[in-house]
C-alpha cells in the first residue's frame, strides 16, 4: 500500500485586491470615519480608484484544488505565470494559510521558495545553516555532520563566514538549495529559484533532487523548464487560473501545457512573427495550403510546403528556411536550401510570392513538433523570424501489428527501418 505524505482536499486561497490598510492606526481611523460619513477616501492618490469602490474585490489564487502525493514521488507543478503555483507551495510550506480546504502533511518539509527564504541577511552563511537546521527541528550535532557536505555542494566555502547580505543572488540560491536538500527533509519543496543559478549548478541541483527522490523522500518541483520537469518527475500537475486542469504523467501534462499555450496565441501563422525588417511586409503565410498554426502529418504525407506572400520595399535577396524542433526547443532538422545554392538571385521590390517544399524523412515518431520559419538573405542576415509558427501533429509510423511508437526521451524522433 502506498504511503501518502501530502493530502490536499478542496484547497482555496483568496486574496483581496488593492492596499489593505494605510500603514498607521491614525490614518486607518480617518479612513473609517470618512466611509462612515459617506465621504471619499482621504488617502486615495490622483489617478487611483477610490479605495471604497475597490472594497470587496478579490481574486482566487487557488480554486478548489485537490490532489495527493505519495512517499518517494517527484511531482512537477507547471503552469503559466499567475496560475497559482507559488501560492500552492507557500501553503504547503506553511508560509501562508489557505482560505478554506484541508491540507495534511506527514514529515518535515525543506523549502526553497524564493531567493533569501529562511535566511537572515545579517547572519553569516555558517550561522544561517545552523539557523535553518534549528527551524527544521534538527539538533546541532546533526547539522555538524552535514555541514561540510552543504558547503562543498554550494561552492561558497570562501564566503561561508561572510554575512549573506553581501552574497550575490546566485550565491544565495546555491547555499539555500544546499541547506534545503542536505538537512534531510522528508519533503523537499523547490520553486523556480534555480533559474538564478548557472547551468552547471542547475544540473547539480536536478541530480540532487533525483537522489532525494530515489532515497524515498518526496520532491515538489515548480519550473517553467519543461526539460527539467520531464527529467526529474514522472508525474506532473498543470494549474490554470488556480485550478488543476491536468494531473498525470509528465509527458501528457507537458503536452497539455503547450496545447493550452497555443489556445491563447493567435490562430494565424503570421501572428507569431517576432521580427520583421522594415523593407519587408508579410500579407500571408501558409503551410501545406493552410494559414492556421496547426497541421497534421503522417508517414504517407511527409511534405512541408511553405508559401509566403507580401511586399518588398527594396530589391533584396530573400529565401525561406525552417527548423523543425521539439517542444523542449531541441532542433531536430534544418531546411535551408539557399545556403547550398550558388545562384543567389535578387528579388525585385513589389509584390512577391515565395514558396519552398521539403520532404521530411521516413520513420518520424508520433508526437508534436514545432516549425520555426525564417525569411533570410542566405549566409548573411534574417529578414523575418517566426518562431513556433506551426505546431505539427505527426501520426508516426504504424507497424504491421498496428503499434505506433511515440516520440519521447527513450525512443528519439526517427524510427530506423531494417535493410531488406
Amino acid at each position: 500500500m502506498k504511503n501518502t505524505v501530502i493530502s490536499v482536499d478542496h484547497l482555496t486561497k483568496q486574496y483581496d485586491l488593492g492596499v489593505i490598510g494605510t500603514g498607521t492606526l491614525t490614518r486607518d481611523l480617518n479612513r473609517w470615519w470618512a466611509k462612515l460619513r459617506g465621504k471619499p477616501d482621504p488617502y486615495t492618490r490622483i489617478g487611483q480608484r477610490d479605495h471604497f469602490e475597490r472594497a470587496g474585490e478579490s481574486i482566487l489564487a487557488l480554486d478548489d484544488v485537490s490532489f495527493s502525493v505519495n512517499q518517494g514521488e517527484a511531482l512537477g507543478i507547471i503552469g503559466k505565470n499567475g496560475a497559482g503555483k507559488s501560492t500552492l507551495l507557500k501553503i504547503l510550506s506553511r508560509v501562508t494559510a489557505p482560505t478554506s480546504g484541508v491540507l495534511k502533511v506527514k514529515g518535515r518539509i525543506g523549502s526553497l521558495l524564493e531567493v533569501g527564504t529562511g535566511f537572515h541577511p545579517e547572519l553569516t552563511g555558517r550561522e544561517n545553516v545552523y539557523l535553518n537546521g534549528a527551524i527544521l527541528g534538527m539538533r546541532k550535532d546533526e547539522v555538524d555532520r552535514k555541514f561540510e557536505e552543504i558547503v562543498d555542494f554550494s561552492g561558497v566555502e570562501k564566503f561561508i563566514d561572510t554575512p549573506v547580505k553581501r552574497y550575490s543572488s546566485g550565491m544565495y540560491v546555491r547555499l539555500a538549495f544546499a541547506v534545503a536538500a542536505h538537512l534531510d527533509p522528508e519533503i523537499l519543496v523547490v520553486d523556480e529559484v534555480l533559474a538564478v543559478g548557472d547551468a552547471e549548478f542547475q544540473k547539480k541541483c536536478l541530480g540532487k533532487m533525483g537522489d532525494v527522490a530515489s532515497e524515498g523522500r518526496t520532491v515538489l518541483f515548480v519550473s517553467h523548464n519543461m526539460g527539467a520537469i520531464r527529467q526529474l518527475c514522472q508525474r506532473a500537475i498543470l494549474l490554470n487560473e488556480g485550478k488543476i486542469i491536468q494531473d498525470g504523467s509528465s509527458e501528457n501534462t507537458i503536452d497539455k501545457y503547450f496545447s493550452k499555450a497555443r489556445e491563447i496565441s493567435g490562430r494565424l501563422i503570421k501572428t507569431h512573427i517576432t521580427k520583421c525588417h522594415s523593407d519587408v511586409e508579410i500579407n500571408e503565410i501558409s503551410v501545406n495550403g493552410s494559414n492556421v498554426d496547426e497541421i497534421n502529418l503522417s508517414q504517407d504525407n511527409r511534405k512541408i510546403k511553405i508559401e509566403v506572400e507580401g511586399i518588398l520595399r527594396e530589391d533584396v535577396m530573400i529565401d525561406i528556411e525552417f527548423r523543425l524542433s521539439d517542444r523542449f526547443d531541441n532542433v531536430l532538422a534544418l531546411f535551408a536550401p539557399g545556403y547550398f545554392e550558388n545562384d543567389r538571385k535578387i528579388t525585385n521590390k513589389g509584390k512577391i510570392k515565395i514558396q519552398r517544399t521539403a520532404i521530411l524523412p521516413k520513420g518520424i515518431q508520433a508526437g508534436q513538433y514545432y516549425l520555426d520559419i525564417f525569411l533570410t538573405d542566405p549566409n548573411y542576415h534574417g529578414w523575418v523570424d517566426i518562431p513556433k509558427a506551426v505546431l505539427i501533429h505527426h501520426l508516426g509510423v504504424t507497424s504491421p501489428t498496428g503499434k505506433v511508437i511515440h516520440k519521447n526521451s527513450r525512443n528519439g524522433w526517427i524510427y530506423l527501418e531494417e535493410e531488406v
